[in-house]
Formats: C-alpha cells, sequence, structure tokens
C-alpha cells in the first residue's frame, strides 16, 4: 500500500514537471490550466493525506513559509566573474582579432545571446536536487537565497532528462552528481508595470527599473512575498559540473534544455565576427518587442576547450565580451517640477520638460523624480539641461544633468515648506515629504477615488470627473459627506443627468453595508492595505474596540507591527480618523464587522465555521471567495489556529497549509467548497 502510494506522488509529480516544461520551456501546452490545476490539487490532497512522503523537490513545495532572518554567504567553488563589455563595432572587431591571434587561426566560432538585464544566480542541482542558489556577491562569495529561488516557477527544483528530448547537438545523457548553472533573474516588462501599478495604488514610491527591482526582490526576507513578484530566470552559464564534462556551450545549453531549464529567444551561431555584427544590428529591432529588458548582446567562444586556452584576466574571461546598446536618451530642459499629493498626503516631485522628447516610440512630457533625496543625489536644477530615458523602454525617468555647462538661470529646487495644494503644514520623512492636514483637498480626491475603488467600498459611477467637481465646489469636504449628498447637490455638477444622479446615490447607499473591514481599507491609512484592514477588523470587530486599543496593543497583533501600529494609533488620535468613523457610523455606514453567519441562512453549509483560505485560486478572487463563505454562513479568518474549522487551499500554499496539516485541520479545494456549498462553478472569463 505505501509503495502504492509513493508511486502514485510520483507519478503526479513527474506530469506537474512535465507540464511545467511545456508550459514555461516550450510555450507549448498540452492540457488546459483547469486540467493542470486538477492535478496540481490531487497532488496536494494526496500530500496532505501523507505528510512523510513530502519530499523538497515536489511541485507543492515552490513558495516558502515562514519569513527567513537572514542570508548565509556561500562561497563560489568557481569564481563568478563579470564580462568586458563595449559600445563599438570597432571593439568588437579588435576582440575578434585577439581571439584569432591567440587561437593561432584555429578555426572557431561564436555564440550570441541577449544580455538580459537582470541580476546573475547560481543554481547548484545535487543528484538532480536543486541544493543551493546563490547571488554573485563579490564573485568570489554570495549569499544564499534558495529559499527565494525555489518561488520562481521556471527553475526546476529538480532536473530530469527529457525522453522525447531532441537536439541537432549531441550531450551526455546523464543527471550529474553536481552541476551549477549560472544565469540571470529578471522581472518582464509585463510584471515590473504590474508591480509599479500596485505601488501607486498604494500611494508607494514607485520602482526605478526592472533589473534593481529584481535584485532588491531576491534579497526580500519573505518568500512569500518573492513569489508574488514573479521572477523569472534564464540560464547562460555554468559552474562547477562532476562526473561528466561538456565540449562547447552549444552541448551545454542542448543538456539544459533536455533537463527542464528554460532558454531565453535569440540566441544565434555566428560563424565569424561579421557575422556577430550583423546578428546585432539585427536585434537592435528585435529587443523592443521581447517580453524582458536587455541592453546588449553577450558574443562568446563555443567551444570549452578553446575558452580554456585563453582563460581570464583578474576581472573577466578573455573568450567572451558583451556589447551594449546605446541606450536611448533624449536631451531636454527640465522646466518645471510640479508637486503631487497622494491620499496619504505624500508629495511626489513631477518634472515638465520643454520641449518634449520622442523616446522609445511615444512622447514623454513629465517623469516623476520620486523623492528629494534623488533631486540631491542627482543634483538637478530647475532649467538644467536633462538626459530622459525609459526604464524597460516603459516608464520615463530622469538619467541626470546632461554634460553641458549649466544655465545662469537655473535655480534649486526647493523642497516644498508647505503643502502645494492647501499650504497645510508638512513633514520630512527621509527623502519624503508629507503633507499632515487630513483636510487637504488634493488628499481628498485621491482618498475618494480610492474609497470608492472596485476592492475597498465599490460605488459604482464615483468616477474622478465627478469627485473633481465635488471637492472643487466644496460639496464633498471630507469621505463622510458622500454620504451627505442629495440629489439636488449632484444634479449641479457637469454632465449629470437625473437618471446618473440617482444610480449614483443609490450606489452611495449600498455601500454603507460594505462592512469595517472595507472600509478600514478604503479610508487611505498609511501601510494599510484590503489584507491588513481584514486583519484590524477580525482583532477589533468595531470602532469602539479600535478605539480603546492602546499603540501597544495594536502593534502586538500578528502582521501588523510597531510601523503599521503606530501609524493606525496616528490615523485614529492625531489625523481625526476616529472622528471621521465616528460621523460615518451617524450617517448609517456600518462600522462593525459584518456577520456572515447572520446574514445567511442559520442551516448554511458552513454554518458555525471558520474557513482561512490560502494560496492562488483558479475560479475566484479573495473577495469573492470571501464572499461566498459568509454566504453559507462561515467567516473567512486570515489565521490557522486549532479553532478553525476548514483550510481552502488553492495552488502555491505555504505555512498556513503546513501549519493546517500539523494541526490535523480539514483541508478542501475550490471544487470541494463548491461540491459542499452546492454552488455551480462560476463561467470562464
Amino acid at each position: 500500500m505505501v509503495f502504492d502510494i509513493q508511486q502514485q506522488l510520483e507519478y503526479l509529480r513527474g506530469q506537474i514537471r512535465h507540464h511545467d516544461r511545456l508550459y514555461y520551456q516550450l510555450a507549448r501546452p498540452e492540457i488546459s490550466d483547469a486540467q493542470y490545476d486538477a492535478l496540481f490539487k490531487q497532488l496536494q490532497t494526496l500530500e496532505a493525506q501523507h505528510p512523510e512522503f513530502i519530499t523538497s523537490d515536489s511541485p507543492t513545495q515552490r513558495v516558502g513559509g515562514q519569513p527567513i532572518t537572514g542570508f548565509n554567504p556561500v562561497r563560489h567553488d568557481i569564481p563568478m566573474i563579470s564580462i568586458d563589455n563595449t559600445y563599438t563595432e570597432a571593439d568588437l572587431a579588435a576582440f575578434d582579432h585577439r581571439i584569432r591571434k591567440l587561437l593561432e587561426e584555429r578555426p572557431f566560432i561564436y555564440v550570441c545571446e541577449p544580455k538580459i538585464d537582470g541580476v546573475s544566480l547560481s543554481l547548484r542541482y545535487e543528484n538532480g536536487i536543486l541544493a543551493v542558489a546563490a547571488t554573485r556577491g563579490d564573485g568570489n562569495t554570495g549569499d544564499d537565497v534558495t529559499a527565494n529561488a525555489r518561488t520562481i516557477r521556471n527553475i526546476p527544483l529538480r532536473l530530469e532528462l527529457s525522453e522525447s528530448a531532441g537536439s541537432q547537438i549531441d550531450f551526455p545523457h546523464i543527471i550529474p552528481p553536481v552541476v551549477e548553472v549560472r544565469g540571470e533573474v529578471f522581472l518582464s516588462k509585463a510584471q515590473f508595470l504590474a508591480i509599479n501599478q500596485q505601488q501607486q495604488q498604494d500611494d508607494a514610491e514607485l520602482y526605478a527599473n526592472p533589473r534593481n527591482t529584481a535584485a532588491g526582490t531576491l534579497k526580500l526576507l519573505d518568500p512569500r512575498i518573492v513569489a508574488a513578484r514573479k521572477l523569472e530566470f534564464f540560464p547562460h552559464g555554468q559552474g562547477v559540473v562532476e562526473g561528466v564534462s561538456f565540449a562547447s556551450y552549444r552541448q551545454w545549453l542542448a543538456w539544459l534544455t533536455a533537463v527542464g531549464m528554460p532558454m531565453a529567444p535569440q540566441v544565434t551561431v555566428a560563424a565569424d565576427i561579421h557575422a556577430v555584427i550583423a546578428i546585432i544590428r539585427q536585434f537592435a529591432q528585435v529587443k523592443k518587442n521581447l517580453p524582458f529588458d536587455t541592453d546588449g548582446v553577450v558574443v562568446k567562444l563555443d567551444d570549452f576547450s578553446q575558452r580554456a586556452l585563453l582563460g581570464t584576466t583578474a576581472r573577466a574571461p578573455r573568450w567572451c565580451i558583451a556589447y551594449k546598446y546605446q541606450p536611448e536618451q533624449a536631451q531636454t530642459q527640465l522646466a518645471r517640477v510640479v508637486f503631487q499629493v497622494g491620499k496619504t498626503g505624500t508629495i511626489t516631485p513631477v518634472a515638465e520638460f520643454e520641449p518634449p522628447v520622442f523616446i522609445s516610440g511615444t512622447q514623454v512630457y513629465r517623469a516623476s523624480l520620486h523623492n528629494f533625496d534623488e533631486i540631491a543625489r542627482k543634483d538637478l536644477h530647475l532649467h538644467d539641461q536633462v538626459l530622459v530615458q525609459k526604464a524597460g523602454e516603459v516608464i520615463p525617468y530622469v538619467v541626470g544633468r546632461a554634460p553641458v555647462p549649466r544655465p545662469a538661470h537655473a535655480t534649486p529646487i526647493e523642497v516644498p515648506a508647505q503643502c502645494p495644494a492647501c499650504q497645510g503644514p508638512v513633514v520630512r520623512e527621509g527623502g519624503f515629504v508629507r503633507c499632515i492636514n487630513v483636510d487637504c483637498p488634493a488628499q481628498l480626491a485621491q482618498r475618494l477615488r480610492f474609497f470608492g475603488g472596485r476592492n475597498q467600498m465599490d460605488i459604482e459611477n464615483l468616477g474622478p470627473a465627478i469627485i473633481d467637481q465635488l471637492v472643487a465646489t466644496g460639496q464633498v469636504k471630507s469621505v463622510a459627506d458622500l454620504y451627505r449628498l442629495q440629489l439636488a447637490d449632484l444634479l449641479t455638477l457637469d454632465r449629470m443627468g437625473k437618471k446618473s444622479a440617482s444610480s449614483l446615490l443609490a450606489a452611495i447607499e449600498k455601500s454603507k453595508n460594505a462592512g469595517l473591514e472595507r472600509l478600514l481599507s478604503g479610508l487611505g491609512i498609511l501601510h494599510v492595505g484590503t489584507r491588513t484592514a481584514a486583519v484590524l477588523a477580525r482583532h477589533f470587530p468595531s470602532i469602539d474596540a479600535l478605539a480603546c486599543a492602546s499603540i501597544q496593543q495594536l502593534q502586538a497583533v500578528p502582521d501588523i507591527g510597531p510601523v503599521v501600529g503606530a501609524s493606525i494609533h496616528d490615523f485614529l488620535h492625531l489625523r481625526g480618523g476616529l472622528k471621521l468613523l465616528q460621523d460615518l457610523a451617524a450617517l448609517g455606514v456600518a462600522t462593525t464587522v459584518i456577520s456572515a453567519a447572520a446574514a445567511a441562512p442559520a442551516t448554511g453549509a458552513l454554518a458555525g465555521k471558520t474557513v482561512v483560505v490560502t494560496g492562488t485560486l483558479q475560479h475566484f478572487t479573495r473577495h469573492q471567495i470571501h464572499e461566498l463563505i459568509a454566504a453559507h454562513g462561515g467567516v473567512a479568518t486570515e489565521t490557522v489556529t486549532k479553532k478553525t474549522s476548514l483550510v481552502l487551499a488553492g495552488a502555491e500554499a505555504g505555512s498556513k497549509l503546513e501549519k493546517a496539516r500539523k494541526l490535523g485541520i480539514p483541508i478542501i479545494d475550490e471544487n470541494a467548497l463548491l461540491e459542499l456549498t452546492g454552488t455551480p462553478p462560476p463561467p470562464a472569463p
């Protein structure tokens, strides 16, 4: 029986690895997402029933559980050295001349590949299992980031030779006892944009470029956050290999492909330097359409024995060079700096250019300067000539001053001594300046947009144009004033008819029953998003309970901590937040946790049960699944305890799933919940 279970587990793991390879490496999936999820759920269920057979290389073990306390040093047996760069074709020709001279005119070929703009990583596999992942560090010693590397979906946790692996290049069909795969970790352009959109929604500083964001993500202490960032990996080199040797780079790449490693596109063989230059010229056009950021082409000797013959200098190999494209930059005048006030009062300096500049296909009129420390570091003045380019060919930013004399009429960019919107008081917090006037109209407009958002109070038809008019006319001076609006008030607005006004009033009225969790999420409290709001509402289910909580009690709540706890206490007792909540309550807005059990039938399938949801769901957003649980009498909570009734586990569930297993709490998946509640599956998006 034990043997049968282990066979089933290995079969499921093998199937999932096979389909991971087809999806991440070959981009030709054979099954639908739903079928893949069903396989994954089957494996999760079987492992939950037999935790003694869970292995570190199982696909279910990708996402780490608890945050790690730090990074241990890892000594590289073979140093991870840098590559020499060039920006000219003349330097490429000189490089080729040196190669031919050192090889005494023996024949050779080059391999050209994209220079991924990411962060170097070395993956050490022992008997085919990922054992250690380490950053480059100083080249000799890096940091152990294995827990974070395991969250990167296209990095295999186990190397397995594919039976169907075919290649024009013959390669050793074995898994060495030790093999190090070196490559680059990066963020796709789309994912970088998504992360910055979330930063903007959270009123947080935008990240400057994909490379620095990838590097910072890889060094985060919480693997769960790393997993959410969706890093990717492409191999480009070899470290220690024991028990087998490879003759060439092309043979090495063929072997990597066969064992499930992802491959960068546009890897090309060149017979001579003329072919290399042709490839580089052509790639200059192709790279704009790639899904990741690349700043050049790496040119390498293919033959490993020839590489060994050429050797290395103190800092770089002689057999390789990176041709880097000059970034597309434009020079213009930093004509003005305007200050944007976010919903929590953070004042962001934004440069405006005259004339606008055309970069990477679009006209650029302005760019964020991020914060005032950044302005000082780049020594920027008004009327300076500056260089502008795009991070990842998407987000414009000021590189720095152009190499020309500073104009005589240039003036320093002053840090605002008061809020540019309300002239209220400001405080300096590191490189940032924040308005602390809770009645600031600029903050109010941003807060109202956020407050009415889908994941907060979900007020349909409350768009930016309406909000701007309501604030400008003084009809809404606080969030509470939304609930004082009358039909006659709305009919005074431009382009607002009776039907539209009535619809908006109905949506505002409906939002009164959203409950404390959504209300706290929508108030724009510094550091408080949807997840923190849910934690708060669970521990303090009414405004009375929240008002009575001391700063120490707030900081002691799991997942809150000292910084967030202080921010919440400051909002309530120093920034007028408690009065706002009391005003909202007087206007009929629910300021307590809406009782799911009271709203649901007493005989609901989940009546009296507490359900913890963890992992990524296939059919539902987190809000939707919480609403489904509430509709059937259950209460969705965040923390697994002995009192938890059920754990609903989605893909890549982490520490909560492990804790549920240890406590013997029943674990179900989405399909089981749908069956339990008699709910039909939602339509595919």
